[in-house]
């Protein structure tokens, strides 16, 4: 395992990290890749797939509830142990981190909610299952609207001519649903429930938007086929319909008038996930080109004893590095600060996602063309690295969203002098 520059870790800190890590090695990484040769995205949620198994081990462990507080039955971590978990998670699959970590954001949502009916109807079954029986999606991304969904703080969020496909209007103590979400919800075919992101007001854009929990095994939900696609094919991903869905109305968690102040902690909170499980991949990607480099004989010595390689395996070293520090920082602080600091969680998105894409080409390249057959952990590596600088904001798109942060806190301390 890596050398951690934090010297005041306690032991339940470590025994996390040791823990996590062991789960990774021993269940992750095998699954995935067994699920990553299946030619059948189907294939992969089938019954007697191994994907099941791994999802009933992490549910066993309690890794599902690792987002909900300890006060209703949830692991509490805090900002560090966090990211120590998400790292580990990422560094031994991307897509079955994600698998993990989406299963339980509609309940955690619940439970931050305090509503006793949510809390009993909800969140204690997800809390109390180990068979990976309850499993939540993120239902956000639709046919016509991917990143444009994110851009919380900007201008275009409010253009009435930019509106959600997914709408709720009321129905005295019902909401009623119609409309689409897009084959790129991550485990959008095996959820039983979704945080989905809906229109309400379609008058003011993208801000006119609400926030509920929808059970989908309610009449008017139908799913699409699990998503055929180049990386992360371990993660079930596939588009949800909605027909006129009655849900209660306490299964609407937020209106318009609180709509962008809840995106902005959702986008803070998966921007920064997002850097940690990716700084996992980028270390995947280095310990493997690093260990196969001192076996890898050519010139008659070890690759690694050719300063070529020696320079590219620094720099390899060095973005890692870079990525954790960043990405770790980010989620700690945003973890305690409300509202958060959102341009953090999308710096660390942003470059922990390239940092891992450059840090797997580097390892493709270190291992020849070892590194182009998929007999060799880095070309998955880097398949699943190139999906991360599109998936949860196109990396291009959350850039607009950050400076538009920035450039906001920048004007503050200029008005305030003025004013004084």
């Amino acid at each position: 395992m890596y050398q951690d520059l934090n010297l005041a870790l306690t032991p339940e800190q470590e025994a996390l990290k040791d823990a996590v890590h062991h789960f990774a090695a021993k269940v992750l990484r095998p699954t995935a890749a067994a699920l990553d040769r299946l030619a059948n995205p189907g294939a992969v949620i089938a019954p007697e797939s191994p994907f099941w198994r791994a999802m009933r081990e992490a549910y066993r462990l309690g890794y599902h509830k690792t987002m909900l507080p300890a006060e209703v039955g949830g692991l509490g971590l805090g900002g560090l142990e966090q990211h120590l978990f998400l790292e580990e998670l990422g560094w031994g699959s991307a897509d079955l981190a994600i698998a993990i970590g989406v299963a339980g954001f509609p309940f955690a949502m619940a439970a931050r909610s305090g509503d006793p009916e949510l809390l009993d109807h909800l969140v204690r079954p997800f809390i109390a299952d180990t068979q990976a029986r309850w499993i939540g999606c993120w239902a956000i991304t639709e046919p016509d609207h991917g990143s444009d969904t994110l851009m919380v703080g900007t201008p275009q969020f409010h253009d009435p001519r930019i509106s959600g496909q997914l709408v709720a209007r009321r129905d005295r103590d019902h909401w009623v649903l119609s409309g689409q979400k897009a084959a790129w919800v991550s485990n959008g075919t095996i959820a039983t429930h979704a945080l989905a992101f809906l229109t309400i007001d379609p008058g003011h854009g993208m801000a006119g938007g609400g926030v509920a929990i929808v059970p989908l095994d309610v009449k008017g939900v139908t799913k699409g086929k699990p998503l055929d696609k180049l990386g992360q094919r371990a993660l079930n991903q596939g588009e949800i319909f909605f027909d006129d869905v009655r849900i209660p109305a306490s299964h609407m968690l937020s209106d318009p008038s609180a709509y962008e102040t809840v995106l902005d902690m959702t986008l803070a909170l998966a921007n920064a996930s997002m850097g940690a499980v990716f700084t996992g991949v980028a270390r995947a990607a280095y310990e493997a080109a690093l260990a196969y480099c001192t076996e890898r004989v050519q010139g008659g010595k070890p690759i690694c004893r050719h300063q070529l390689v020696q320079k590219r395996l620094f720099d390899m070293f060095t973005r890692v590095e870079a990525a954790r520090a960043l990405s770790r920082a980010a989620m700690i602080y945003n973890h305690a600060t409300l509202p958060p600091a959102t341009q953090y969680s999308i710096a660390a998105k942003t470059f922990c996602t390239e940092a891992a894409f450059e840090v797997a080409s580097s390892a493709v390249q270190l291992f020849g063309g070892n590194g182009l057959s998929r007999e060799y952990p880095v070309e998955k590596i880097f398949r699943d690295a190139r999906a991360s600088l599109i998936e949860d904001g196109s990396n291009d798109v959350l850039a607009l969203v950050g400076i538009e942060r920035i450039l906001a806190a920048a004007r503050r301390p200029t008005q305030a002098r003025g004013a004084a």
